[in-house]
């Protein structure tokens, strides 16, 4: 192989090494991008998932006074009427 081809295509090799070298910079950018992008997504869901636990928190206090305030004097009632008899 004559050295001007041998010097032509070791030019080609370097052309597209920088070339490749370019486009996984920008990956890397884009994937940093993707990363960023997935925190701030789980951030979100944390305070979601925590403003959720806090509702289901009162809804069970709720359910439970309620119970105690309903159920526990219908109960204590039934009983009474079964001694009764």
């Amino acid at each position: 192989m004559p050295d001007d081809q041998m010097l032509k295509l070791l030019e080609e090799i370097r052309d597209l090494q920088k070339e490749n070298l370019a486009n996984q910079k920008v990956s890397l950018q884009n994937q940093q991008v993707s990363l960023q992008q997935q925190q701030e997504a789980m951030a979100v869901q944390r305070r979601a998932f925590q403003r959720n636990k806090i509702l289901y928190v009162a809804l069970a206090l709720l359910f439970v006074l309620l119970g105690l305030s309903v159920f526990v004097p219908l109960f204590s009632w039934f009983l009474n009427l079964l001694v009764r008899r």
